[in-house]
């Protein structure tokens, strides 16, 4: 699953390697992708290299393989990839049944590391209690990555976020950052700044600038299946 800047990365890779068989430089990078700093090529760069999609090649500058594609890559973000706007769920995507409880839009994975966008899956959902939900409407995501361990949520759990566009500071959000990449964290202020802090001594706060962030959703319960 890549983000879509991750994904316009690696489509510009292969067309230049395709073109001339020649990987492009940082700065045709960051120019092609409309990034303000080479710092932002870079963390793309390593985000794919960490999955498995480009190899940097040894003893050469600039050189980068292509490993392989994601199914479909295009240009542009596939049709069913959302900006992480997940919405309240309207009254007809809520459904109560006294055998399973309420059911809930189930709409995608959500990063508990690197942010990355989420999947909507209007055709899915999940059974919770009802004490479990908030006083809004509300949704599910599963969580991927393994940043937020030490408030107990592990990567492969569900979570269910109560729809809100506020937050107090210490809450457990889901942040939607420059209007496509979502993450769960823990939001803090600091001034004109946001801090989306994790809840693992390995991963480093984000501080974003406020008017970058925008809260989605807060969470209000976890649920977890054992195998």
């Amino acid at each position: 699953m890549l983000t879509a800047k991750q994904q316009q990365l690696l489509v510009f890779i292969q067309e230049r390697l395709a073109e001339n068989g020649v990987s492009p430089s940082f700065d045709e990078m960051k120019d092609a992708l409309g990034l303000k700093s080479k710092s932002g090529v870079h963390r793309l760069v390593n985000a794919l290299e960490e999955r498995g999609f480009i190899r940097r090649m040894a003893n050469r500058a600039r050189a980068l393989e292509i490993i392989k594609m994601p199914e479909k890559a295009t240009g542009t973000a596939a049709s069913n990839v959302v900006a992480g706007n997940f919405g309240a769920a309207g009254p007809r995507e809520v459904t109560a049944r006294e055998d399973r409880g309420v059911e809930i839009p189930l709409h995608g994975r959500i990063a508990a590391g690197t942010p990355i966008e989420a999947l909507e899956n209007r055709d899915s959902f999940v059974a919770v209690p009802p004490g479990m939900l908030g006083r809004g409407d509300c949704f599910a995501l599963e969580v991927s990555g393994d940043s937020m361990v030490e408030l107990g949520i592990l990567d492969g759990d569900t979570v269910v976020i109560e729809s809100t566009d506020t937050a107090r500071d210490g809450e457990v959000v889901v942040a939607l950052v420059d209007r496509e990449e979502a993450t769960l964290k823990t939001i803090r202020r600091n001034g004109r700044f946001i801090e989306l802090v994790p809840a693992n001594r390995d991963f480093s706060t984000q501080v974003v600038e406020a008017a970058r962030v925008q809260v989605q959703g807060r969470l209000v319960g976890l649920l977890r299946q054992y195998h």
